[in-house]
């Protein structure tokens, strides 16, 4: 698919991007680029390859689930200017 100054300007529009002519060449060049390996891309046989969450098999370290502060709602509460059965209450904002 070519891609043409026509395109990039209607695709600015669309996102609400306001690109001058010059601009939009310069993008036509690089979006151009970017379509061609798009389509190298989907050139190449995948049967078989498993799909990938992350390109590096990495764990995430995780810590152990436990409280580390003392529990101070009754404290926040207090200077709450409205407070009913340990609930804040706050203006309705949505009728």
């Amino acid at each position: 698919m070519a891609l043409e100054h026509a395109d990039v300007l209607r695709a600015a529009h669309l996102a609400r991007l306001g690109l001058s002519d010059e601009d939009a060449a310069h993008y036509l060049d690089d979006l151009g680029r970017i379509l061609e390996m798009v389509d190298q891309l989907q050139a190449l046989d995948t049967q078989g390859v498993a799909p990938l969450a992350h390109p590096l098999d990495a764990t995430q370290r995780l810590r152990a689930d436990e409280v580390t502060e003392t529990d101070q709602r009754d404290r926040f509460q207090r200077c709450a200017p409205a407070v009913e059965q340990g609930l804040y209450l706050v203006p309705r904002v949505v009728e």
